[in-house]
């Protein structure tokens, strides 16, 4: 269940992690069992354990809020995975995802996306659309960006699906809101309602607001269309509520209704989340379900309790997750500090995203974009071990059995260019000439087949993406031909000097020290003779650090270039 999906107003707070994690052998009963170097062996020895039959359901769910960002597929991908680790072993199994559509608008989002993912502040699309719908469901709330789907809910889960898609996981999403129509929620209403007097004392445990009055249901008013709180059974058999339009709090707010009172079927309205989420495990027969932190007191408690007390069910395995922080901010879509995975994909491959989420769910991460050369090189390192080439036991060990869960296909002769020297070749347009760049680094092998060579240059132009969206060292185009610069003739020798130093195979980090010293030699300022540099390369007057930079291009090229010759 993702961490943002809390639409009571008494928000959980965050509890201990729980859960299997890479290189567990505690099952969930306590007892020895085998170790395994991928977490999500261990989750599937749990939910084996309980001989469930098929197909085995597989759980996540959010209520939709701004936009579906990165932060949503800790339960899609860790699902994924542990499907994928029961698919191995022979079970049929179901992946779901509810979009909690029925849920009332709280809080008005930061920012939106489009049906195309471009994301846009709440002022650039129909904000009266959500403005003067506080307080009904997302399914009820048009689509703020006209008549591309029926409902805002409808846009949201539309998204979410759609970015399911790009990372290549097989997921059914559901909607909340159909399920309440349609009657496949009126059994656990029903049940429910029989047994308020043990819900209620269930729930009075976690939540003080509960007393004699509380209804676990509440009702859609047929008239303003908020969800209200004020419900009271009349006719359980004929599966009729009577309600009183209150109203609803929405955070810090109240909502008020408008004094409707009328009666409504078990079909008008919705559960309360700390009942609708057992609710769904009964329903759809959920046999495990990884949830955030937030959700480790209070939620999960609760629920679980109610599972076995109310609904007189066995909850799902559970696992709790830790957050991952965006740049070191929390991840929130209703503020708008968050990443698509569109986004994403624009700056790494799939496999690269895939292998964030196989990472020990119980460690807490920050998705830092402006590094994202360090988790593509800590990728590239993982998928080495997996063919033997990283002298790494406990890295190999896990890489051993995650990495054929997280690339779309094993091959050995693929080829991974490092992703700042994909970052460097990107300032560069020319496709023969990045070639030719990558194999004189040895990064590509004379005989590499045209489809290897064809994947590895795919990561160039996302490596070129990373550094426009961060505008870091790399955001620089290199000119393909020399640029017509006027050079004073004390600039000219440095740069033969130069010339000469770079041809004896000196490295980035002495390129770097030697342009100081030839500068001080030729009585140049050292400004001059490194802005004689970049505009040598760049036809700029500054650039990256130009020894480095340097030091990272073709030797030939180079050397050339510093000579005016090409």
């Amino acid at each position: 269940m993702s961490s943002e999906q809390t639409p009571d107003p008494d928000a959980d707070a965050a509890g201990p992690s729980s859960g299997p994690t890479a290189g567990s052998d505690a099952g969930e009963g306590g007892g020895e069992t085998q170790f395994h170097a991928f977490w999500a062996d261990a989750v599937a020895d749990d939910v084996e354990a309980r001989d469930p039959d098929d197909p085995i359901v597989i759980k996540g769910g959010v209520s939709p809020s701004g936009i579906p960002h990165l932060g949503h597929f800790n339960e899609i991908v860790r699902g994924y995975f542990v499907a994928e680790v029961l698919r191995e072993r022979g079970h049929e199994v179901r992946q779901v995802f509810t979009s909690d559509d029925r849920d009332p608008l709280r809080k008005l989002p930061r920012r939106l996306a489009d049906a195309d993912w471009n994301v846009v502040e709440l002022g650039d699309v129909d904000a009266g659309a959500l403005g003067k719908n506080l307080g009904k469901p997302y399914t009820a709330i048009p689509d703020p960006f006209g008549d591309c789907h029926d409902s805002y809910g409808e846009h949201f889960a539309d998204l979410l699906a759609g970015a399911a898609e790009m990372v290549d996981v097989p997921v059914d999403v559901l909607s909340n809101t159909e399920l309440y129509e349609t009657g496949e929620f009126e059994p656990e209403i029903r049940t429910i309602l029989e047994n308020v007097d043990t819900a209620r004392e269930v729930l009075a445990e976690y939540q003080d607001s509960v007393d004699a009055d509380y209804s676990p249901f509440r009702v859609v008013c047929a008239e303003c269309g908020i969800v209200t709180t004020d419900v009271t059974v009349a006719d359980l058999d004929e599966g009729r509520v009577e309600y009183e339009c209150t109203g609803i709090t929405a955070g810090d707010r109240d909502i008020e209704g408008c004094g409707h009172a009328g009666e409504a079927t078990l079909r008008d309205g919705k559960l309360s989340w700390r009942f609708e989420w057992p609710a769904q495990w009964s329903l759809l027969g959920v046999d495990f379900e990884p949830f955030g932190k937030d959700h480790a007191e209070g939620s999960w408690p609760s629920g679980e309790e109610i599972a076995r007390e109310v609904l007189d069910i066995q909850p799902p395995v559970p696992m709790t997750y830790e957050w991952f922080t965006l740049n070191g901010e929390p991840l929130s879509s209703s503020e708008g500090n968050v990443v698509t995975v569109p986004e994403v994909l624009d700056l790494l491959e799939p496999e690269v995203l895939r292998y964030f989420f196989a990472l020990d769910p119980n460690k807490a991460r920050d998705f830092d974009i402006s590094r994202l050369d360090q988790l593509v090189d800590d990728f590239d390192r993982f998928e080495r071990a997996y063919f033997g080439a990283v002298d790494d036991e406990e890295l190999t060990r896990f890489a051993d059995r995650a990495y054929p869960f997280v690339v779309e296909e094993v091959r050995e002769e693929r080829i991974r260019l490092p992703y700042t020297f994909a970052a460097v070749l990107g300032m560069v347009e020319d496709r023969d000439l990045r070639v030719q760049m990558a194999r004189n680094e040895g990064h590509i092998p004379e005989d590499a087949p045209d489809w290897a060579i064809d994947d590895a240059l795919a990561r160039v132009e996302k490596a070129r993406a990373w550094a426009e969206r961060c505008d870091n060292a790399y955001n620089y185009r290199l000119q393909t031909d020399l640029p017509d610069v006027d050079l004073s003739g004390d600039e000219q020798a440095a740069l033969d000097d130069l010339a000469e130093f770079v041809a004896a195979g000196h490295d980035g980090d002495a390129i770097q020290g030697e342009i100081y010293e030839l500068a001080e030699a030729h009585g140049l300022e050292t400004a001059d003779l490194f802005a004689a540099g970049y505009r040598l390369f760049f036809d700029k007057e500054q650039g990256p650090r130009l020894g480095e930079f340097l030091g990272e291009l073709d030797q030939s090229f180079v050397v050339a270039r510093l000579r005016r010759e090409g």
